[in-house]
C-alpha cells in the first residue's frame, strides 16, 4: 500500500542483537516484529465502481497493511511513522478499536490506519482506508458495518480538500452502496451539470440508473466504460494516495480521455 507522504522514521530503539531478515522496528513504539512486504501483481479483472481492484489483487487485502503486535500501529510500512502517529496510537479511541471484537480483525487494521491518517490531517487517505474496511465488511457478510463505514468514508472525503472528479464518483458509489439514495442522486446530478469528462459522465449515468432502482450492490467499472478493463492496483508504486499515485493516477488519465 502507499505510504503517507512525508513520513520520517524515528530513530529505532537500540537492540542487543542484529535484526533477523524480515523483521522491522515499529516506528511508533520501537518493538521488533516479523512483517511481510507486499508487492501485488496487476489485477486481471476490472475494479468495482468504487475502485476496489479486481482479482487476483482483490483477495490479498490481508497483506496490504502491516501491524505492530505491541502497540497496534498499522500502516503499509510500520517502520515509518508520521510524528503524529504516536499520539493517534495512544488515544482512547484507538485502543478501544483494537479491542472491539464486534468488528472483523482485518477491518480493525484498516480502521486503525485510518485513525492515524486522520490524526495527521490526511483526510482523503483516511477515507480510502475506511472504505477498505467496508470492503472487508462486505467480504464478511456484515452489511451493517459496510454501510456505516462507507458513510464514514464519505464524511472524511467531504471534510478534506475539495474533491476531484474521481473522488466524487467514489463518494456517489459509497452513498449508493450505503442506501443513501437522495444524497447519492443529488451528488451525481450536480456533477453531471458541470459537464464532466465523458468517462466520468458514463459512470455517473450508470450510478443514477442503479440509484433509481435502489440497487445497492457491487458493479464494476467495465459495466460503464469500454475496454481495457485491466487496472493497476493502488499498491503499485510508493506514492501516497493523496498525492495521486498508483491506481488513482491511472484512473485520472482514464477519466480525462476524450
Amino acid at each position: 500500500m502507499p505510504t503517507l507522504q512525508g513520513m520520517a522514521a524515528p530513530s529505532p530503539a537500540p537492540h542487543s542483537r542484529p535484526r533477523q531478515p524480515g523483521t522491522l522496528v515499529c516506528g511508533v513504539c520501537g518493538t521488533e516484529s516479523r512483517q511481510q512486504s507486499f508487492r501485488p501483481a496487476a489485477p486481471e479483472q476490472a475494479p468495482d465502481l468504487d475502485l476496489r481492484p479486481g482479482e487476483p489483487v482483490r483477495g490479498t487485502m490481508a497483506r496490504w497493511l502491516q501491524q505492530c503486535p505491541h502497540c497496534g500501529y498499522a500502516a503499509p510500512d510500520i517502520a515509518q511513522a508520521h510524528p503524529a502517529a504516536a499520539q493517534a496510537v495512544g488515544a482512547a479511541n484507538f485502543r478501544a478499536l483494537l479491542n472491539d471484537a464486534a468488528h472483523p480483525p482485518l477491518a480493525r487494521r484498516f480502521l486503525a490506519w485510518a485513525l492515524v491518517l486522520e490524526e495527521t490531517g490526511a483526510l482523503h487517505a483516511a477515507a480510502e482506508a475506511t472504505l477498505q474496511a467496508a470492503w472487508v465488511a462486505d467480504d464478511s457478510g456484515r452489511a451493517d458495518l459496510a454501510r456505516a463505514w462507507r458513510l464514514e468514508a464519505v464524511a472524511l472525503w467531504r471534510s478534506g480538500p475539495p474533491l476531484d472528479a474521481e473522488q466524487t464518483v467514489r463518494v456517489v458509489d459509497a452513498l449508493r452502496r450505503a442506501g443513501a439514495w437522495d444524497d447519492a442522486a443529488t451528488t451525481a446530478e450536480a456533477m453531471l451539470r458541470g459537464d464532466p469528462p465523458e468517462a466520468v459522465g458514463q459512470v455517473l449515468m450508470l450510478e443514477l440508473r442503479l440509484i433509481e432502482r435502489h440497487d445497492d450492490g457491487r458493479h464494476t467499472v467495465a459495466t460503464a466504460l469500454p475496454p481495457p478493463s485491466r487496472r493497476p492496483h493502488v499498491t503499485h508504486g510508493r506514492t501516497a494516495p493523496a498525492a495521486g499515485g498508483g491506481l488513482m493516477a491511472w484512473v485520472r488519465k482514464l477519466f480525462r480521455r476524450g
